[in-house]
């Protein structure tokens, strides 16, 4: 089919030229005197995104999934406590994990479309007198329901406990697109992939440890080897890596880290606000609803829209595909063929996620939906419209 197919999934995420021409080099000896010059700013600049100053960051080899077994057996012993709250696929999978590592994970189900119970959680928190809740694992942004988390609730339920259980956070959709404090909210560990808001192909697993969590490792008994972080805090010192990086990579993390900084953090969280909000609308007027039950849980980088009764969400994603090039994300586990979800994350703007909602709205009365058409468009243009930043008239 002539032209592109337009990428709307939470995740690869579109990648700017600039990044794809930063990643286009020739290999390099990651031994070679100067291969510290790229790689300890890296790591410094890395902690602007995560907004820490006492964190250290890491940058491995690996994904996502990766980064929860980072967090979990560099900090943690087998048997300890953790606590977690399942509401989406990726929240289901970090816990499916820490069982499968052999910590004793207590869990809450909540419905699907929420996100943490922060009255609950601070109430079992000050039941857990003994203290033997040694992490929480909270998915700041659940990517499969389209719900993000208040993880400055989280520390304030936290601190209103008094209790020292360290708090790890999920922020594979949520960091470089989110606003996410890793200092003011007292995360212990951030992790993300490079697949999502770093706009990169997957293949880092980008996490930032407290000081906190860095003391951890000394006692925690887990077994560790090719994720041990002791064997990056030793290299990255000078400058290097335990093992054979992936150099493209590192060039691509270095320059969208550079257009994340020359954006501005607080106008990357912005921007991604108002494209979302723009989505809301187009849902809205559609008639439909999200996956998300409530606007405080409303994700800035993805929308999970529900299909009404009696259709399957998986043939609007079918016809957007194979009529009109458009990738639509799918459904997961228990929400699959009951909503389709359009990513809005990264580098995106507004004429682009319009092709994302014109595809979908096609898709839609493909398959029967009775949406009005141009509705959703129409609305997500005025409000982008209306909220476009002043030109000077010619």
């Amino acid at each position: 089919m002539p032209g592109r197919t337009h990428l709307y999934v939470p995740g690869p995420t579109n990648i700017p030229d600039s990044i794809l021409s930063a990643m286009h080099v020739p290999m390099e000896d990651h031994r070679r005197p100067d291969f510290p010059e790229l790689i300890q700013p890296l790591l410094e600049d890395l902690k602007k995104i995560f907004q820490t100053k006492s964190g250290q960051c890491f940058i491995f080899p690996a994904t996502g999934t990766a980064g929860w077994e980072i967090a979990l057996t560099n900090t943690l012993s087998p048997g300890d406590k953790v606590l977690a709250y399942r509401f989406g696929q990726f929240s289901h999978l970090w816990i499916d994990m820490a069982r499968r590592l052999g910590f004793d994970v207590e869990y809450e189900e909540v419905p699907w479309g929420e996100g943490v119970p922060l009255d609950r959680l601070e109430a079992r928190l000050k039941a857990d007198t003994k203290h033997e809740i040694k992490a929480l694992l909270i998915c700041h942004n659940e990517t499969a329901t389209g719900v993000t988390s208040d993880l400055a609730g989280v520390r304030k339920a936290l601190d209103a406990a008094n209790h020292p259980a360290m708090f790890f956070v999920d922020g594979v959709s949520s960091i470089a697109s989110i606003d996410f404090r890793m200092d003011e909210w007292g995360i212990d560990i951030g992790l993300a992939g490079s697949q999502k808001g770093f706009m990169l192909p997957a293949g880092l697993a980008l996490l930032c440890f407290s000081q906190k969590a860095l003391e951890a490792r000394h006692t925690a008994k887990s077994r560790r080897c090719f994720l041990d972080i002791q064997d990056h805090i030793t290299n990255n010192a000078s400058g290097y890596f335990p093992y054979t990086p992936s150099i493209p990579l590192l060039y691509g993390l270095r320059k969208a880290i550079d257009l994340l900084l020359e954006e501005g953090l607080q106008n990357v969280f912005a921007r991604h606000q108002r494209l979302a909000e723009g989505v809301r609308r187009a849902v809205k007027a559609w008639g439909l609803e999200l996956c998300a039950r409530d606007p405080k849980w409303y994700s800035n980088t993805v929308s999970a829209i529900v299909v009404p009764q009696g259709y399957d969400a998986r043939d609007v994603m079918h016809y957007a595909y194979h009529r009109y090039n458009l990738s639509l994300g799918a459904g997961l586990s228990e929400v699959a063929g009951k909503v389709f979800r359009i990513g809005h994350l990264g580098d995106l703007n507004e004429l682009m996620l319009c092709s994302a909602i014109a595809g979908a709205e096609m898709a839609m009365r493909d398959v029967g939906i009775q949406v009005t058409p141009g509705s959703g468009v129409a609305a997500a243009c005025e409000y982008w419209r209306e909220t476009a930043p002043a030109v000077k008239p010619r």
